[in-house]
């Protein structure tokens, strides 16, 4: 149901911008090859120089790993905003790729042992959590509301496929914790950096 702002804005020919953040965590031994896919896709961006088809691209195959790895689906939460004003929109989006760059930094740690015959071993994180932000135009119910249940998500992450395909994403942010393979997000990290997440 459409607010009275909302008709009132649609009548005068505004344009309704929609800003969407999405947090979801993943737990288990499976969910550390996620982080390769992850990286591959940030390589890619940066080497298109944040070209939105590439971008696009790269949310597409993520959110497809993602509904593919639901098993280890732990928590989720979402959040966002609604704009008749592209600046203010993008104003919004700015704040909300501070806010996830800040939430985790990793850090590669090498254990020190005498013993130079020792393999060198990664550690392997048992906690994902991938933060998806999405700016697009128009109205997409399926992720206007709350994601914090299996079925609201699903749906969530299809619509954001959706929405590359339909041309209708204006800014793409992907983030995730632990940034690399050999990082951790331990149970304490997860709790401090991400208090918003919802059990699903």
């Amino acid at each position: 149901m459409q607010s009275w702002r909302d008709r009132f804005n649609s009548m005068g020919g505004k344009t309704r911008f929609v800003v969407c953040r999405l947090f979801l965590h993943l737990a288990g031994s499976a969910v550390a090859p996620l982080i390769g896919l992850l990286n591959q896709s940030a390589q890619r961006a940066v080497d298109s120089n944040g070209d939105l088809q590439v971008l696009g691209e790269g949310l597409v195959d993520i959110s497809q790993a993602l509904l593919q790895h639901d098993t280890y689906w732990q928590s989720a939460a979402n959040e966002g905003d609604i704009f008749w004003d592209e600046s203010e929109a993008g104003d919004y989006i700015n704040e909300l790729f501070t806010d996830s760059a800040q939430r985790y930094q990793g850090e590669l740690a090498f254990t020190e042992s005498s013993d130079t015959t020792d393999t060198l071993t990664l550690p392997i994180t048992q906690n994902l959590v991938v933060i998806l932000t999405v700016a697009y135009e128009g109205a997409v119910p399926e992720l206007e509301i709350d994601l914090s249940t299996m079925s609201t998500l699903k749906a969530g992450l299809k619509s954001m496929i959706n929405l590359h395909y339909q041309n209708q994403l204006r800014a793409i942010q992907i983030h995730f914790a632990p940034a690399q393979l050999g990082d951790e997000l331990t149970s304490d990290q997860l709790l401090m950096n991400f208090p918003e997440l919802l059990p699903l």
